[in-house]
């Protein structure tokens, strides 16, 4: 597949500029259906006046972040281009913010606003953000750029990059103090995973090698700097694996955050990483014995050595001395200190290496060593690390961490070289202690080497198997860094507090009152428990969440390439999820489970499902998406491996996926991804999604393409919508309303189930009537999606066609032929389809569809029937490996499903649920 031009394609216009150049759109009226639940009674979100309360996501205050990055929703017509918007506590207390618009409302005003604070915020457990000249910082945050550098001062520290060469970050600067030098990425490579015990493994390292560096934002309280590059040989030409890191700076900050992203581009079956990371180096000034090592533990546990200790000798220094190395603190001077201890401390080892190592998410170990060629010595153990670590003195250090350190195993922290001059400190994103990183294909065909027995395959296994396609080419994988330059060792309660902001970092939201009355996202609303029957399916809801969040634990769902992803399906003998059988493994977004954990999050507000569904965005964004190569903007079906699969689909890759995390906190990285997909039509040249059940010859015609109104198109129209919400593309805005329109144009409108497509106007040809439903067509984003559309775009025609598409999934055979000459047949999944019905029943105002809406969900075909025994088990013993709770009836597709169809039917039907 050809290298697409993205960037020229995407030359952003501003949303009013629009209108003449694209067919002429009126803002829709508020939808008639999208009402306040009967049972919220806390209130609506407050007017614009009265301003949006604000909040920590996990409550509270936190002790220490790096700075705060979030996004806030407004009702159409709310917020003027332009408008200014103040933050103060609820007591008053202005906080300095920066503010942008991210998203737009077709009329021009602002949908989404994105804000940043930084650690000059004063503390409080709730904000108000609302009309007003927005306070500046104290020392506003500076970006200088020379020919050579860009230069940007916190206000407590100087970070340079470098414009070229192979270090991203030559210095970092706390006053007058160098506190880091050299900041590059590196990486080793394997030839052979090592898993013969005999021959030879030749290992080779590579060094970041800059591109390109942009400057994204700048303050004057956030900036943020991206670099796009290689890792290129130390020894040879060979450049491989791009990445791109995002350094991220907030005014007042002694903190940097980092994103780095990187794509694999290698050969499966010669390529194995060994290592991958992010390394500094420190200079070491003070003695040995005021020289420090932390690293964080479990929980609230912190490990604290001095380079050169001077407690447990056999003769005492004093205890004013030990508790001053122990704190951390400069010890006295050597004139105070007992004698014999003073005068021998150069037979005192001087410990400079120690390294920390997550190998898996059960256990990590420590180790430490004089220096290299000598043998390490055994620290300590523990259950799950932090992520954080610290090398330095009393004058000041480096404290360098990593999120999801332990769910994204096999990690390690490394400090080498702590007695000299210079200490080297690696972020290891995989640790080069582990075994190496094997992305090879788990079987060697068995013979399916045509369709016939592909399809067999897929009888059997639920494969859907091709030679040659279950490659890693092109997947990519995303990890957060923070880094805080310090004037001096911190208290180990500072290292506690710097770990908790690493582990979880801190996220300020609005609560789901606001977010619902603000009208995004379609059809839902916040929890209400007011009624039993609401009560009953809200339990259920919680329950289905709390038990799949809980399998992740139980079942050791983490790790670098799978950590964010859930099974798909149980196997009730074994007492596992099928995690070896084919497509039942690896769920992959099937069937949508973002999009339910996404919805429980904006209607609860609860903390944990928001990281839960923070997990699966950036796993199933970029470790089940190609990002290069031939599947570019292709995502993956589920399967034993996340890229294993050879159907490579728009569902899988959908930006209706990403949406939420990225209005929610603005994060560039997602933006990225959503933006790629912007042009993901072109796929349909390079691959055909039904090449194996096809009947007839097909050549793609790029004017003439075949492409689904289900799958293929809420994929499409997501990625058009977003792009076009973003910032008024011209082109995404364009394909969005030809192909809505067109679709609409066909004798049975979705119905049809595809289309000849155009991929230069993005309109679908005239068609002779024709009629193929299947019933995953609308369980991938369609139905959210469509549902946006109909409130966004003024198209009649295309809001009859979808509400006909409602009407009839569900209805009978007789409804069916009498509108469109065909009964659809014996259709699946009719409980995820009642909320289908509860659209068209809210649209219309028909009481008997949205009666029917609720026998559907209640009957609960292909889901969870009304009657089910609601209650998982435990299961322990020699029948299990260790014990699980387990709930033979649960499936991540029907999970998925029963929530979007529970959350929507709420919200369209909710006042029609009976007793």
């Amino acid at each position: 597949m050809p290298q697409l031009p993205r960037r020229s394609l995407l030359m952003g216009v501003a949303i009013a500029g629009v209108a003449t150049q694209v067919p002429s759109i009126r803002p829709a009226a508020a939808a008639p259906h999208r009402t306040a639940p009967a049972g919220e009674r806390t209130g609506a979100a407050p007017g614009l006046d009265a301003g949006v309360p604000l909040r920590w996501l996990e409550g509270g205050t936190p002790a220490a972040l790096v700075g705060a990055t979030w996004g806030v929703p407004w009702p159409r017509g709310a917020l003027a281009r332009g408008q200014e918007l103040s933050l103060t506590t609820t007591a008053g207390t202005v906080v300095p913010v920066q503010t942008w618009p991210i998203g737009f409302w077709p009329d021009g005003t602002v949908k989404w606003t994105a804000h940043a604070v930084g650690t000059d915020v004063p503390p409080a457990t709730e904000y108000l953000l609302r009309p007003g000249q927005p306070a500046a910082p104290d020392v506003p945050l500076r970006v200088v750029e020379s020919a050579k550098l860009i230069e940007v001062d916190t206000g407590v520290v100087r970070c340079r990059i470098a414009r070229r060469g192979r270090v991203l970050v030559p210095a970092v600067v706390r006053g007058d103090r160098t506190v880091a030098t050299n900041g590059t990425l590196v990486c080793l490579r394997k030839d052979d995973p090592g898993d013969h015990e005999a021959g030879t493994v030749r290992q080779e390292g590579f060094t970041s090698d800059i591109h390109a560096v942009t400057i994204e934002q700048r303050g004057p309280v956030r900036a943020v700097v991206r670099i796009e590059g290689r890792h290129r040989a130390d020894r040879g030409r060979r450049e491989w694996l791009p990445f791109t890191v995002r350094l991220y700076f907030y005014a007042g900050s002694d903190g940097i955050r980092m994103v780095h992203t990187f794509v694999f581009d290698g050969n499966d079956k010669k390529d194995f990483i060994s290592g991958l990371g992010v390394r500094f180096q420190v200079p070491m000034t003070d003695q040995p014995h005021d020289r420090h090592v932390r690293f964080a533990g479990d929980g609230a546990g912190v490990l604290g050595e001095a380079v050169r200790g001077i407690t447990g000798l056999r003769r005492d220094p004093g205890a004013v001395v030990r508790q001053a190395q122990v704190a951390g603190r400069p010890t006295p001077e050597l004139s105070t200190w007992d004698t014999r201890v003073s005068s021998r401390l150069h037979l005192i080892p001087a410990w400079g290496d120690f390294s920390l190592r997550q190998l898996s998410d059960g256990c990590f170990d420590i180790r430490k060593r004089t220096s290299a060629g000598h043998g390490w010595i055994q620290v300590d153990t523990g259950r799950r690390a932090a992520g954080l670590g610290y090398v330095g003195g009393i004058s000041g250090g480096l404290a360098f961490g990593v999120k999801d350190f332990w769910q994204l195993h096999p990690t390690q922290l490394d400090v080498r070289g702590a007695a000299s001059d210079t200490a080297e400190v690696t972020a290891w994103l995989w640790s080069p202690d582990a075994t190496p990183m094997d992305l090879r294909f788990y079987h060697d065909g068995m013979g399916q080497d045509t369709y016939p027995e592909q399809l067999e395959g897929l009888e059997i296994t639920y494969e859907d198997y091709e030679p040659g396609f279950g490659s890693p080419y092109g997947i990519a994988r995303t990890t957060e860094l923070s880094f805080w330059a310090l004037d001096g060792t911190p208290s180990a309660g500072r290292i506690a507090e710097l770990a908790a902001a690493v582990r979880t970092p801190p996220l300020i939201v609005a609560p789901p009152a606001h977010l619902h009355a603000a009208g995004v996202f379609g059809d839902w609303s916040p929890v209400d428990r007011s009624t039993d029957a609401r009560r009953e399916i809200e339990d259920r809801l919680d329950f289905l969440f709390d038990f799949h969040r809980n399998q992740v634990e139980q079942r050791s769902w983490y790790g670098f390439w799978n950590y964010g992803d859930i099974m798909h399906s149980y196997d009730p003998d074994r007492h596992v999820w099928r995690y070896d059988v084919g497509g039942y493994a690896w769920a992959n977004s099937e069937l949508s489970p973002d999009l339910w954990l996404w919805y429980q999050y904006l209607r609860s507000g609860r903390a944990d499902v928001f990281r839960f569904a923070e997990a699966m965005t950036r796993h199933t964004g970029e470790v089940d998406v190609y990002h290069l190569g031939r599947y570019r903007d292709l995502g993956t079906r589920h399967g034993v491996l996340h890229w294993a699969d050879s159907a490579k689909q728009l569902r899988i890759s959908s930006a209706a996926y990403r949406r939420f995390y990225y209005f929610l906190t603005a994060d560039e990285r997602v933006g990225d991804l959503m933006r790629d997909l912007v042009d993901a039509d072109r796929t349909f040249l390079v691959l055909d999604p039904i090449r194996k059940i096809r009947t007839e010859p097909y050549e793609p015609d790029p004017h003439a393409l075949s492409v689904g109104t289900g799958t293929d198109w809420s994929g499409l129209a997501a990625a058009f919508l977003t792009e076009w919400e973003r910032g008024g593309n011209p082109i995404a805005l364009r394909k969005l309303v030809n192909s809505a329109r067109t679709i609409a144009a066909m004798p049975n409108g979705f119905i049809q189930g595809s289309g000849l497509y155009d991929l230069d106007t993005g309109a679908y040809a005239p068609a002779e009537p024709t009629v193929s439903v299947g019933s995953l067509g609308a369980v991938f984003g369609l139905v959210e999606i469509c549902s946006e559309l109909v409130d966004l775009l003024d198209l009649p025609d295309f809001t009859d066609a979808w509400l006909q598409y409602c009407r009839l999934y569900n209805g009978t055979a007789a409804e069916q032929i009498a509108e469109t000459g065909v009964s659809f047949g014996s259709l699946n999944l009719r409980q995820a389809h009642a909320r289908l019905t509860a659209y068209a029943a809210a649209r219309t105002g028909n009481a008997a569809l949205a009666a029917r809406a609720w026998q559907e969900f209640h009957t609960g075909h292909a889901g969870y029937p009304r009657n089910l025994n609601w209650r998982s088990e435990r299961v322990e013993g020699s029948a299990v490996l260790k014990p699980v709770d387990e709930a033979g009836f649960v499936s991540t597709n029907a999970s998925s499903q029963y929530g979007l169809a529970a959350i929507q039917c709420l919200a369209l039907v909710g006042d029609h649920l009976p007793a």
